[in-house]
């Protein structure tokens, strides 16, 4: 449980890129792509029995059991998503992705570990609960975010929808992309 806390915690502060590409989106664009490219290097030396002292001991705490012994792909498809998003997308519905990945995805499986006992069929071992998590965080904060409120039941439905999907890591590419593109038909 702590090691989800742990991991997901990294998901919700990715909620922080927004503000930081309102600030300096060049730098932001920069760090983002920095940020993938150094632990890249990093995890490659981990796996070469070659430790990077604080780089490794994170990784090490927030992978999963699936990771053991691997790449641990997460983190570079968590800055992809948002870098992709933030490149892609204007501020606005950049923002309403990021946010549904750092929320939604950041939640759900924290609502699902502590809350979920109801499997959904066909999604390796998700939960309703963890599912109603993700809909939940990804509504409030685009609600608040937005000031609307058709806007965020659409979105945090289609959130939920391919958080539920069993994509591994790659949902954090696709949920943010995803719901950037949707996003532009109503900002």
């Amino acid at each position: 449980m702590w090691k989800e806390l742990f991991r997901k915690s990294i998901h919700i502060c990715s909620a922080f890129v927004p503000l930081l590409l309102w600030w300096n989106r060049p730098v932001t664009l920069i760090l983002l792509l920095a940020a993938i490219l150094i632990y890249t290097v990093c995890e490659f030396f981990r796996l070469k029995g070659h430790r990077i002292p604080l780089v490794s001991k994170i990784t090490e705490t927030a992978a999963r059991k699936r990771d053991e012994n691997r790449f641990v792909l997460g983190p570079v498809t968590l800055c992809a998503g948002i870098l992709l998003t933030a490149l892609i997308f204007p501020h606005v519905n950049a923002t309403m992705g990021i946010f549904a990945l750092a929320f939604g995805d950041g939640l759900a499986s924290v609502g699902g570990t502590l809350f979920g006992k109801t499997k959904l069929p066909l999604t390796k071992g998700k939960t309703l609960e963890g599912s109603l998590t993700c809909w939940t965080a990804v509504f409030i904060a685009l609600w608040i975010y937005s000031g609307n409120l058709i806007c965020p039941l659409i979105l945090a439905t289609a959130a939920m929808i391919l958080e539920m999907l069993p994509l591994f890591d790659f949902d954090n590419i696709l949920i943010p992309l995803a719901v950037g593109t949707l996003s532009l038909l109503f900002v």
